[in-house]
Parts: structure tokens; sequence; C-alpha cells
């Protein structure tokens, strides 16, 4: 079975004949098996070369490399393989005209709110009100006719959710509202850290489709930046991301003594708590649901490749695209 592989530890990837060696800094050599591998995680300070690396597109891996905070830095991308000029023409064009384009940012937006409800529905004697003012914004989007207005409600609907997800915590954590550049509490780490591995198996997905990464609808596309990610993401952020911190914390797997703080501002996962987030991230992408569409067991992580299938079918004009809303 195919699977994600984390380097923590300082070292070194190397190749040797037809297999690849991780060599730890304190000693040890550890073989990976390349052939299982789908995405590889570089969290540590890791030395490499071209050899590595032109092997690592012999078997389609693709390798995202994160700083000493667990922030994300970047993302070798294998040559593509699954290309196709007549999908990117039509990828191109969707975005180009102008309703076409915002018909789908309204679709990525329609599918991230409603697990955003779902998820404070949960606990809706605490967190009526905010569902209530969440449904208000979203009746108004239908009103909007450009990127930027639509862009402006869902940073209204996004507001009103933290403040409704705060009230879902249980531990005293401090949490008033949503920082990311940098964040500044532990609430505001782990949801920066979840969306970065979400934007980073969104991205794994799509290189495994003939989608093209960097066109995209609700974000701007952009120079170095894979902006297609952040746009399936936007579905998959509050279905797999916010409830697994919420389980993460309400039991304790996740304390206060898993954060470290830089000059006293910057709070981040230390390396423990980065080991358990991504020990929980892994358990459920591999947790599997009945598809009532397909008739059979589907993984949350195939579920964002059936996303940019669905996406496939709609720019060439064989299915009009509906975003995924969690049904179980």
């Amino acid at each position: 079975m195919m699977r994600d592989h984390y380097v923590f530890t300082n070292g070194r990837l190397q190749r040797k004949q037809n297999t690849v060696y991780y060599v730890a800094e304190e000693g040890g050599r550890k073989p990976l098996p390349i052939e299982k591998i789908r995405n590889l995680h570089i969290f540590g300070e890791v030395d490499m070369n071209t050899k590595l690396l032109n092997y690592l597109s012999q078997y389609d891996v693709c390798l995202h490399i994160y700083n000493y905070y667990g922030f994300y830095a970047g993302t070798y991308y294998p040559r593509e393989k699954n290309v196709s000029g007549f999908l990117l023409v039509n990828q191109t064009e969707h975005y180009s005209h102008k309703y076409k384009r915002l018909f789908l940012a309204h679709q990525f937006i329609a599918g991230g709110t409603h697990h955003m409800l779902r998820n404070l529905r949960k606990r809706k004697e605490e967190t009526s009100d905010t569902i209530e003012a969440i449904m208000a914004v979203q009746s108004g989007l239908q009103t909007c006719t450009d990127i930027t207005m639509l862009m402006g409600k869902e940073g209204q609907i996004r507001k009103h959710y933290y403040e409704g997800f705060r009230q879902l915590i249980k531990q005293d954590f401090a949490f008033s509202k949503r920082t990311k550049q940098p964040p500044n509490d532990p609430i505001n780490a782990l949801l920066s850290f979840g969306n970065t591995m979400m934007y980073q198996t969104v991205l794994s997905e799509i290189y495994r489709t003939s989608l093209n990464p960097t066109v995209s609808f609700l974000h701007e596309p952009s120079t170095k930046r894979f902006s297609l990610s952040l746009d399936l993401a936007e579905i998959f952020k509050p279905l797999i991301v916010d409830p697994l911190i919420l389980s993460l914390i309400n039991k304790r797997v996740i304390t206060k003594k898993h954060f470290d703080y830089l000059e006293g501002e910057v709070c981040y996962l230390n390396e423990e708590g980065k080991k358990r987030f991504i020990r929980a991230w892994e358990e459920r992408l591999q947790t599997s649901i009945m598809h009532r569409k397909l008739k059979r067991k589907s993984t949350y992580r195939y579920l964002i490749r059936l996303e940019c299938y669905k996406l496939i079918k709609h720019v060439i004009d064989d299915e009009v695209y509906k975003p995924l809303k969690a049904w179980w």
C-alpha cells in the first residue's frame, strides 16, 4: 500500500543502486521502500543530491520541505507524466471566462461552508448564534458577481466560524481570532500546520491527475505557488483538519507541552507535537467511508482524488461540478 514517509531528524538521503537509504546524523542507516512511498516530508536538515531526485522522479514521489518550525518551504514536484493539452486549454479557458470561473469559485466555498456548519452543528446548543450568522452570509453569496466580492463573503464566513470553533475546544487554550503569519497561540499553530499538511496532500493528488496545479479559480493564480491546491483544500480543511484538531485537543493527545515559542511571539508544534499530529493525520486519511455513488468504500485521501476527477469532467464539459458535501 502506498504511504507517506516523514523525516524529523537530521541526516542524508542517498541512493545506492536501486535502494534509497536514510542515513541519520547520529548514526544508523535505514532503507526506504521507494516503490511504496507516495510523498516524502522532510522536517529535519537533510542532505541529498540530483542522483536521488532523479530516482524519486522515476517513482513519481513528491518531496515536501518544511523548516525547523514546521512551516512549508517548498515542494520538489517531479516532471508531470499525466499531461493533457486538451485539458489544459479547457482549464485555462474556465479561468479566463468570468462566469465559468465564478461558478467554480462558488462551488468550492459551498463545499467548505457545508463542512464548517457540519462541525458547528455537532454542538449546536452552544453554536446556534454562529450557525445563524454564517447562514445569513451564505444566503448572500449568490449576489457576488466577481471573485473579490466572493472572497470578501468567504472571509466573513470564516470569521464567524472561528468564533464558534473556539466554543468546541474543551482544554484551556486561548483562541481569540485566526492569525496565520505567524501563528501566535497553540490553536493557530495547529490550524496552520494542519492546513499546510492539507495543501500538500491535495497537491500530491492533483499531481496524479492531468490537472495543472497552477491554474486555479477561487484563488488568483500566481507565480511560485500551486494555487489549485488552495482551491480544493477549501472543501477539505473543515472536513478533515478541523475535526482532527478538536479530537487531538479534547482527548488530550496534544497539550500545551507540545508547543514551543520563538521570541515569545511565534507559536509552533515541537517535534513530539508534530509526530502526534501526523500519526493521527495519516490514520484520518486512511479512514474509509461507504461512497454512496461508487457503492464501495473510499478513504478520505481518495475522496480528494475523486474531487480532482470531478473537476476534470467539468472543465471538459462532461459533467457539471458539484463539490463534496459529507453525508455521513
